[in-house]
């Protein structure tokens, strides 16, 4: 796809995951009568019924068009495409930090009124690896190993994450989440570079 039909797509579906997005709080927190519950039910079927009309039967995966750029869009920490995406952009600074400000709403809820642990793992999964990305290390997580100091709460957040050292083929990454009151889970990753076999079945990276 060109560059121009990309944006085209994005500015076409990306919103239509924010309006998904925003339905999944007020799932949890509506207090509409019968009869409001009901009518919002009938769009929503109506909904899915117009947009099930042409749909992929596979996961969206990772594409790249004639450029060598990258799209995730169904990634389930990040994907534009993905309404339950908690990471709206990850950025990137110089030194090779990767970071991301970002807002868990009540539908991330674990203990009550803060996050649930798992989705503070997803998150810091996707930075971690972004940053060993970033950092000349891409790989698949090998390990994460997570230290909750202090309960997460919903609500705005900051993440981030770098490349600390590359041994052979494992990107050693540390990251943590902060909340309004300092750090709440650290992180340690290792990821690991894949051994991607080429045309012949051999190991491409050994064979050089």
């Amino acid at each position: 796809l060109s560059e121009e039909e990309i944006a085209r797509q994005a500015a076409l579906y990306g919103p239509l995951a924010d309006d998904v997005r925003a339905l999944i709080p007020l799932a949890v927190q509506s207090r509409a009568d019968d009869d409001d519950v009901r009518r919002a039910r009938e769009h929503l079927a109506a909904a899915r019924e117009l947009l099930g009309r042409r749909k992929e039967d596979h996961p969206f995966g990772t594409r790249f068009n004639d450029a060598g750029n990258f799209r995730v869009w169904g990634n389930a920490a990040m994907g534009l495409r993905n309404a339950i995406a908690p990471l709206p952009r990850i950025n990137q600074d110089p030194d090779g930090r990767v970071w991301a400000d970002f807002h868990l709403h009540v539908g991330f809820e674990g203990p009550a009124g803060h996050t649930h642990g798992g989705v503070s793992a997803l998150i810091l999964d996707q930075l971690l690896g972004d940053a060993a990305r970033v950092g000349g290390s891409p790989g698949m997580t090998g390990t994460l190993t997570l230290r909750y100091r202090r309960p997460t709460p919903l609500g705005d957040l900051h993440g981030e994450a770098k490349l600390d050292r590359i041994e052979g083929r494992k990107g050693f990454v540390t990251g943590h989440i902060a909340g309004p009151h300092g750090i709440c889970v650290e992180a340690e990753g290792i990821f690991i570079r894949p051994n991607w076999p080429d045309g012949n079945g051999r190991d491409r990276h050994r064979a050089g």
